[in-house]
């Protein structure tokens, strides 16, 4: 936590209240400054060795202060925008509690993302046609170590690098580890006068390199090519591209850290059970395909993902989730915002949930447009395709008015959309939205113009996995609701309907539940079920061999939805030899009525009977037969002494 901020209004262009600030955020704020980076230096200077929690007040010049603290061998301080990305507008005074909530939110402490080494040795493999493959591996030959795969035949009048032809079969991996599957691979034979020779070609041949160079101009060898780490690949027509490319591959040598994204709880997956396949929202949705189905759950290559984070917004289970930033981390920083913006004396704050290229446009608009509205306060995440149901509805619970997402071009809205009208089914269609605009002047004129709705009166602040989440704010939202809201078909959240005169009660979708939503009971034939468990999955309408199970999707916010409710029940059937109740009584008339007397092994009555007893008594039934094929030999009888005396009187 930061001790002392370090305030400048940069040559006046920004109106700062330095107390305002300091008592929303509960942190010393120094005198504002003027030109701090350039005549008042020194002001930094001494700040930065008297602490070692220092907080400048500005994202432009965070070189100039860096190199100051480095020469100053010190530690080096945090840094938070007020002039770009709240202040420097016609807004003057009344961005004051937005510069107050992100001066707060600079201050919390940063999350670290899980990370682990990977290590790239220079081992280069380049596929394309000779005329353009050749030229690029002569330039990387001296740093990297160049196998070229041709795909045009042309063959090599040089032995710098290595040059194979064949045809890719598949090719996986990323950076550090690829795997190459060749068919018809023909190895060089250099020697002797002329062009050099090919070897006889052979299928099923792998390879394994660290960098993949495609400029075979054709479609992609891998999936979303632009988010697979060491994969480059452009035009081979485009010798500017080419060049880029030489440059890029030679900087991919050494030990790199690469973030753990996203987590995997596999006991939590609701993939599928006994080969029935229930839910495959993180395969469908998948841009890279680093999620592959293993057994009764998925598994996630964390070497291929991308950090795009769909497939956390989309699991219904929470058993993935993404760690960049965590949920928690998100939410605090969401509170934290919205808490301080209403201390500094703000109502109805917007919240502006954005990633790199929306920071761009409005550093831009502060700078040479009319800035964002006092009310929008931005929140940047490395990926915003990850924000889901779950974190809007949080940030209305929080207190925000309105929650509106700026996607990038090269953003992954598939799961967006979805998240978003799954929001809105919850939360209404006015207090949500997503922002594609082409231009600066668009995104200032879709702000500005915004109609506003009225903020949460009493703001909550939920807690828990995204499920928990979700419920706690959709209750602070809907305080009035009595029914069920109804949700989109594809929801997480909903309630299984039974066809009661289908249902055997045979309680195979028990058995397959991955959450425990479904329940039987020990003492009597009866399926329960607990509607706020239930991940709509499919599995137990997959597995039901009457057909009897639907799904509706829906949100109960009672407390109803927390306790088991009966779906179906029926009496249970006496056993006739006993007493003892087994079974279900209907299903033992309705096979009594279809095998007795009519099937071989229940022809006569005493047979038939065996229908109507429980398990111990149909064994016994069974061991007492005449016929019966298990039982052994009687047992000899047992010789007594009158036997040994009769038999010598007959003698």
């Amino acid at each position: 936590m930061a001790s002392k901020l370090l305030l400048c209004d940069c040559a006046g262009t920004q109106t700062l209240n330095p107390g305002r600030i300091s008592e929303a955020c509960g942190v010393e704020c120094s005198a504002v400054h003027t030109a701090l980076c350039t005549a008042q230096l020194g002001a930094a200077a001494d700040a930065l060795r008297l602490d070692d929690q220092v907080v400048i007040a500005c994202g432009q010049e965070k070189d100039v202060f860096t190199e100051l603290a480095q020469d100053l061998e010190v530690t080096e301080p945090g840094f938070v925008d007020l002039r770009d990305r709240a202040g420097w507008s016609e807004q003057g005074q009344a961005a004051g509690p937005k510069m107050a909530a992100l001066a707060a939110e600079a201050l919390l402490p940063q999350q670290v993302t899980p990370g682990v080494d990977v290590i790239s040795e220079g081992t280069c493999c380049i596929i394309g046609p000779g005329d353009v493959a050749f030229d690029l591996a002569r330039q990387l030959a001296e740093v990297l170590a160049v196998t070229v795969l041709v795909t045009d035949g042309t063959t090599p009048i040089e032995r710098r690098f290595d040059v194979v032809r064949g045809r890719l079969r598949s090719l996986d991996g990323a950076l550090g580890g690829f795997t190459l599957e060749l068919d018809a691979l023909q190895q060089l034979q250099p020697g002797g006068r002329g062009e050099f020779g090919w070897g006889a070609p052979r299928d099923g041949a792998v390879s394994r390199c660290d960098i993949v160079i495609d400029v075979a101009g054709e479609a992609a060898f891998v999936t979303a090519p632009a988010k697979r780490e060491g994969y480059l690949r452009c035009d081979p027509g485009d010798p500017v591209a080419v060049a880029r490319l030489a440059f890029e591959a030679s900087q991919m040598v050494g030990t790199f850290e690469k973030p753990l994204y996203v987590r995997l709880d596999e006991t939590l997956c609701a993939h599928s059970r006994s080969q029935q396949v229930g839910c495959s929202s993180c395969l469908d949705i998948c841009p890279t395909g680093a999620i592959t189905p293993t057994g009764d759950h998925v598994a996630i290559d964390p070497m291929i993902c991308a950090g795009c984070g769909e497939c956390a917004a989309l699991c219904p289970s929470t058993a993935i989730t993404y760690e960049d930033p965590s949920v928690s981390a998100l939410l605090s920083r969401m509170h934290i915002l919205a808490r301080t913006y209403r201390r500094a004396g703000g109502t109805g704050p917007r919240l502006l949930v954005h990633e790199a290229h929306g920071a761009e446009m409005i550093r831009l608009s502060a700078r040479f447009g009319r800035g964002m509205p006092a009310d929008v306060i931005p929140l940047e995440l490395n990926v915003v395709s990850g924000f889901g149901h779950a974190e809007m509805l949080a940030a209305l619970a929080h207190g925000f008015a309105r929650v509106d997402v700026v996607l990038a071009p090269t953003t992954e809205r598939d799961a967006l959309d979805r998240e978003l009208a799954l929001a809105q089914a919850i939360a209404g269609d006015a207090a949500l939205g997503l922002i594609d605009v082409p231009d600066l002047d668009a995104l200032e004129a879709w702000l500005y113009d915004q109609p506003v709705p009225e903020p949460l009166a009493d703001p909550v602040l939920p807690l828990g996995n995204r499920r928990q989440i979700t419920r706690l704010a959709a209750q602070a939202l809907n305080p009035d609701a009595e029914a069920p809201l109804p949700l989109p078909q594809d929801a997480p959240y909903g309630a299984v309907v039974v066809d009661t005169g289908a249902c055997t009660l045979c309680l195979s979708c028990v058995s397959l539940c991955p959450s425990g939503a479904l329940i039987d009971n020990p003492d009597m034939p009866q399926l329960n079920f607990q509607q706020d468990a239930c991940l709509q999955c499919g599995l137990c309408r997959s597995v039901c061999p009457e057909n009897a199970i639907s799904l509706l999707p829906q949100l109960d916010l009672s407390d109803a939805a927390l306790a088991q409710q009966v779906l179906n029940e029926e009496e249970p059937f006496a056993c006739v030899e006993c007493g003892a109740l087994f079974g279900v009584k209907s299903t033992v008339e309705r096979i009594m009525e279809k095998l007795s007397g009519t099937h071989p092994m229940f022809a006569t009555s005493q047979q038939a009977r065996m229908i109507q007893m429980c398990d111990d008594c149909r064994v016994q039934a069974h061991f007492g037969q005449d016929d019966n094929p298990l039982a052994a030999r009687p047992k000899p009888r047992v010789v007594t002494t009158d036997d040994y005396i009769s038999k010598r009187r007959d003698h």
